[in-house]
């Protein structure tokens, strides 16, 4: 089975058993439900927190951030006692009242996590303006660049410019996705104008998904030039991959699990395709760190069963398995107990990255961005 961001591994639920986690005095087993992505759903994983804590764990799955905070919002909070979300997105869901802070002091396996995923250096797990956390880290990747070394010029391979580059015309790709083709086309855009780095009109850094109005009409001018160039928009990476492989695509950004594959492939013997994947390209790329969050639902009796499941997840033995039979890269430091070539080809020894790269976002004004991508497409 092809693991993927979007392409989902099978869960599996455990027997309950009985519990230091009890409901009422008919000693019910006490249920914690998490909102996520379905690929996080390692039945192993599971079984054991269930297994542990003698409870019984179910999930309900999105495909992306704003279908969770839609889910939130409409009552959500009372079905779901977690949720993931990525980027910008937990602060979001803290600001308005769909999550509760999380205490770290009940997460004893923080301790292995990268520093490059801790308050200080990565702050978007602490409330903006306040000293609360809101999530807990998980996994963490880019949305960058898998280029063909025989067919892209090396100079060209470390630029966001090479997605709008004639020279490669009928061999360019992007998905779908229109919120990252814009925030794709808005860093280049703005690196253009030379407004990347300068102030803000919201006081801010730049953030891609905070575009100006001249920044967003130079980002659609570049979109519509791509048009012409690209061989198709990808839906879904087995699709991807398919054209990777084949040779018909030479470059497209993705979340990194393509490159992987091929990358394994080729250390096997199996290809000679020479594939690069370009985390944090020389404008700045994107990015994501994905969390677990409590929700605002849950009381006391749960609280402490959320963090324990939480902590669970942070455990290396878990996340190792994650790295391994998911294909995501672990925010914990598993190097030791992983093979050296998921270290290689998920960057753990690059965890630094994440600072340049601009986290996933809703785009500042969806009705802009939804009217420049018509547009893109009318064109």
């Amino acid at each position: 089975m092809t693991l993927t961001r979007r392409k989902l591994l099978q869960g599996a639920g455990a027997v309950a058993l009985t519990t230091p986690f009890i409901r009422n005095a008919q000693a019910a087993t006490l249920e914690l439900r998490w909102l996520g992505w379905e690929h996080y759903n390692v039945a192993s994983i599971v079984s054991g927190f269930e297994t542990e804590y003698g409870v019984k764990v179910s999930s309900g799955f999105f495909d992306g951030n704003s279908e969770a905070y839609n889910k939130l919002k409409t009552g959500g909070t009372t079905d779901y006692d977690l949720v993931m979300g990525d980027g910008f997105w937990p602060r979001l869901y803290g600001k308005q009242g769909l999550t509760q802070p999380v205490d770290y002091s009940q997460l004893d396996n923080m301790q292995y996590v990268f520093d490059d995923f801790k308050a200080p250096n990565y702050m978007l797990l602490q409330e903006e303006g306040g000293s609360d956390m809101i999530a807990a880290p998980n996994c963490w990747g880019g949305y960058g660049l898998t280029v063909n070394l025989d067919k892209i010029a090396a100079e060209d391979a470390d630029s966001l410019s090479v997605l709008f580059n004639p020279a490669y015309g009928g061999h360019i790709s992007t998905s779908a996705r229109f919120e990252e083709n814009i925030a794709l086309a808005g860093i280049l855009a703005a690196d253009k104008l030379g407004t990347k780095d300068g102030p803000r009109p919201d006081g801010k850094p730049f953030n891609p998904y905070v575009l100006t109005d001249a920044e967003l009409d130079e980002a659609k001018a570049l979109l519509i030039q791509q048009k012409r160039l690209l061989l198709t928009r990808w839906n879904d990476e087995d699709t991807l991959e398919r054209l990777l492989r084949a040779q018909a695509v030479w470059v497209s950004p993705e979340w990194s699990g393509i490159y992987r594959r091929i990358a394994f492939d080729k250390m096997d013997g199996k290809t000679d395709l020479n594939m690069k994947h370009v985390l944090r390209p020389k404008e700045g790329g994107l990015g994501w760190v994905d969390t677990w969050a409590i929700t605002s639902g849950v009381d006391s009796e749960k609280l402490e069963l959320a963090h324990k499941w939480i902590n669970w997840r942070l455990k290396p033995e878990n996340m190792a398995i994650i790295a391994t039979d998911v294909g995501w890269s672990p925010t914990v430091d598993v190097r030791d107990l992983i093979p050296e070539r998921y270290v290689e080809t998920m960057f753990l020894n690059e965890t630094s990255a994440i600072k340049g790269l601009y986290q996933f976002d809703a785009p500042s004004s969806p009705e802009k961005w939804e009217r420049v991508w018509s547009e893109v497409e009318a064109a």
